[in-house]
């Protein structure tokens, strides 16, 4: 697996969020096995505790299904397990963007903007580790911050798909330019179609909110604004699953 360096953020500058709490199976078990995540307390019933094999050091407490239930969001399918993690350290797109230049990776990179839903961030981390995306891209203050619904709607994919922060997206999409990207964003509003942009040159998806799609000056910023092909008798998709199938056309692009 590749590895990015993790960064603190300088002193005095605001943290995305203090220690929160992830829950179910996929989200506990991805955590734990993250070298890069720490995870402070783990709360669970007998029966799910004594499935897994748990650091020493991690304070454990075993708990009553009534008991977890308390720990999170109301209904939240915990599955058994909880636990209280700190949020990963800051990646650099710089730091990413020459990583995958010096590993001539073609991986597609996901940029979002003003994406605020937890559930479309985490489902868009799922699809991003499923075809193997190099990285989600959001702006720091129109982004959530890491939390127990998004690891659960990522199933696992929050320990493993770099989620890069950035403060000026129309910047980042700049340097994502001059890595040799070509930044497509995905609009209904066109006759251009997403697999007539695709030719084999690395790709960023450039994504908008569901409700005000994408601003402006992040739209001048794409080299191409493309749609997919859907039926006229639905008007979009949501955006994980717009994600999910840009996604797919471009890691099957020109494999007949």
């Amino acid at each position: 697996m590749r590895q990015i360096s993790r960064h603190r953020r300088p002193q005095g500058q605001a943290q995305r969020g203090q220690a929160t709490r992830f829950w179910g199976r996929h989200a506990v078990l991805a955590a734990l096995a993250n070298p890069e995540r720490t995870v402070k307390r783990i709360w669970g019933t007998r029966e799910a505790l004594g499935q897994l094999d748990l650091p020493p050091v991690v304070p454990i407490s075993y708990a009553e299904v009534t008991d977890l239930a308390r720990l999170v969001a109301r209904d939240a399918p915990h599955q058994g397990l909880v636990i209280e993690v700190d949020p990963l350290e800051d990646i650099y797109l710089g730091d990413l963007l020459q990583l995958e230049v010096d590993t001539d990776s073609k991986r597609p990179l996901i940029v979002l903007d003003q994406v605020t839903d937890p559930h479309n961030i985490g489902a868009v981390l799922r699809s991003a580790a499923a075809f193997d995306a190099a990285a989600i891209i959001t702006q720091d203050r129109h982004s959530p911050p890491e939390s127990g619904v998004i690891a659960r709607s990522a199933s696992g994919a929050l320990e493993i798909v770099p989620w890069i922060r950035v403060v000026n997206l129309s910047r980042a999409l700049e340097e994502i330019a001059e890595a040799q990207y070509w930044r497509i964003g995905l609009m209904g509003d066109t006759e251009t179609t997403l697999g007539s942009t695709l030719d084999g040159s690395k790709v960023a998806l450039v994504l908008g909110s569901e409700g005000d799609g994408m601003r402006h000056n992040v739209m001048e910023h794409c080299d191409v604004l493309a749609k997919l092909p859907i039926s006229p008798r639905m008007e979009s998709l949501n955006i994980s699953n717009a994600a999910a199938v840009a996604l797919y056309a471009v890691a099957t692009a020109g494999k007949g």
